[in-house]
């Protein structure tokens, strides 16, 4: 199965695509304590949860969403014209590394997807260079909640190097001139939502269409990814959305 498609299917149930309660996205939202007229840029925004949920926070807004799935993308507009926010929300499929912005922008989001830049440091830089000088950078990105067992590493794919712990992580930050002015870190209720989330969804997928030339390989990712979850990295990795503004 196509990887994209894969992920949207999981991501049916879910679509804060992070281990994130929606709660916990508003109160992100809220301490970012944009203007009405806030410009909002996503990189990596999948299907816009968090895009049209800042949209409805600030409600004199614009906002980017930038990804390179097409099927989260589709979902995404769908999402904005049901929530009568398709006329404040302009969609690019493209590569994040690549968008050229018309300006700067008042609050610009990263959340899960620092990957797309080749990690948090990268991120950092490079989604940092959108941000107005008095903007709000919020990224979400993993880090190693205890020290990383072989299990999970193998769950994950993982080498120890991969992530920090978070102490390091906020290092990482300040070295690179943003300051923590908030932060939330998921708890266990919200990965276990998330992942039975993501598994649940591609099984259910599965199972509705006995069918399908790819039933077959979503159900055996969903029981792949779950025991990589559940016998390798639950409470092991970790993740925080951190609220950052320049020093």
């Amino acid at each position: 199965m196509d990887r994209q498609r894969l992920s949207s299917i999981a991501h049916t149930h879910h679509p804060i695509a992070a281990p994130v309660f929606g709660v916990n996205v508003n109160r992100l939202l809220r301490r970012a304590g944009r203007q009405p007229a806030a410009r909002i840029l996503d990189l990596g925004c999948g299907e816009a949860a968090w895009t049209l949920q800042a949209l409805a926070h600030y409600p004199d807004g614009h906002a980017d969403g930038v990804d390179i799935c097409h099927h989260g993308l589709e979902r995404a507009a769908a999402a904005a014209a049901e929530r009568g926010l398709a006329d404040r929300l302009t969609l690019h499929e493209r590569d994040a590394r690549g968008y050229v912005a018309d300006g700067d922008y008042d609050l610009v989001l990263c959340v899960g997807a620092t990957h797309a830049f080749g990690g948090f440091a990268e991120t950092l830089e490079s989604a940092g260079r959108h941000v107005k000088p008095d903007g709000i950078l919020m990224i979400g990105e993993g880090f190693w909640q205890v020290p990383p067992t072989p299990e999970a590493l193998a769950g994950l794919q993982a080498t120890p190097a991969d992530l920090t712990d978070l102490p390091t992580l906020v290092d990482v930050a300040e070295r690179s001139g943003w300051a923590p002015v908030y932060a939330h870190v998921s708890d266990t209720a919200e990965w276990d939502n998330y992942e039975w989330s993501w598994t649940g969804s591609l099984t259910e997928w599965a199972l509705d269409n006995p069918g399908h030339p790819d039933a077959a390989v979503a159900l055996a990712r969903a029981r792949e990814h779950r025991d990589a979850w559940l016998r390798g990295y639950r409470n092991v990795l970790g993740f925080v959305t951190l609220v950052l503004r320049r020093t």
